[in-house]
């Protein structure tokens, strides 16, 4: 079997194809039992690659499985944009995408190369079980640095982590230790952290620390993520409408650009830029 895939860049610098985060999309996955996804998801080795199937909804334009290469995901921000650019180019379907996926129908919108998403539901917050200072300890920081930290779902759950300064979320360096025991989600999910802080008005630096491998990788641009910093701004309070600029990756080589808006009515929206870098085939 021959199978057309395309390589992209999502929540790429301006006029820099080769930052933003990576992203494998198989342009068609029909015939493909789940074990065979998981196993080109890990040859590729990309943070995800994701797979176009037809929809079995009437109201989406395309339905979509999206694997890191250890686990399937419900939902992930930079492979929902990076699919919607494939989609719109294989199906014509305009500015205008629906993406099925499995934590819900999300809606995507072009401008030109630019896109954003409307998250799938409604955010969902918890506070986890370990302390602010566990936590702290958990990424490297000393006690006091994390304050008010939460769970947060907006369709993956994650744990968000914010800290005092820009400098912390660079100095940064997690135990995996400790990780693995205060940063798996409950449900099952990813072993992870979100960790950010306010770098000036509408300005916000951030990193996603996650455990691959029996070790921790860091993530160039984390959509999901941000998408639940939209859902944290919501749970305490923050002014609305809200927009953040988010900057992430610089620390492994990738710098990325991530738009945020949470509106008055407490939608979440994340917009980034999305480059095709190239287009080939695989034989299995």
């Amino acid at each position: 079997m021959d199978l057309a895939y395309r390589l992209l860049n999502v929540f790429t610098l301006a006029g820099d194809r080769l930052s933003g985060n990576p992203l494998c999309v198989f342009e068609d996955g029909r015939g493909l039992e789940t074990g065979r996804m998981q196993a080109l998801a890990r040859q590729f080795n990309l943070s995800e690659t994701t797979f176009v199937l037809p929809p079995e909804r009437t109201e989406a334009t395309a339905r979509v499985r999206i694997f890191t290469p250890d686990f399937e995901m419900p939902f992930a921000g930079h492979p929902t944009l990076g699919t919607a650019h494939v989609v719109r180019a294989l199906t014509g379907a305009g500015d205008r995408v629906g993406l099925e996926m499995k934590a819900g129908l999300v809606e995507v919108r072009a401008d030109g190369d630019r896109w954003t998403l409307r998250t799938a539901r409604a955010p969902a917050t918890r506070p986890p079980e370990a302390s602010p200072d566990q936590l702290a300890a958990m990424v490297g920081l000393p006690a006091g640095s994390v304050s008010h930290p939460l769970w947060v779902n907006c369709g993956v759950e994650q744990l968000v982590l914010p800290v005092r300064s820009v400098d912390e979320v660079r100095a940064a360096r997690p135990d995996p230790e400790r990780l693995a025991r205060h940063g798996r989600s409950p449900d099952g999910g990813e072993t992870m952290a979100y960790v950010f802080a306010e770098a000036g008005p509408g300005q916000v630096e951030a990193r996603f620390f996650f455990m691959a491998g029996g070790g921790v990788q860091e993530d160039p641009a984390t959509g999901s993520a941000c998408a639940n910093l939209g859902g944290y701004l919501l749970a305490t309070g923050a002014p609305l409408p809200a927009r953040r600029v988010v900057a992430q990756g610089a620390q492994v080589g990738r710098p990325s650009r991530l738009l945020l808006d949470v509106d008055g009515a407490g939608s979440v929206f994340v917009t980034g830029q999305v480059v095709e870098l190239g287009r080939g085939t695989i034989r299995v």
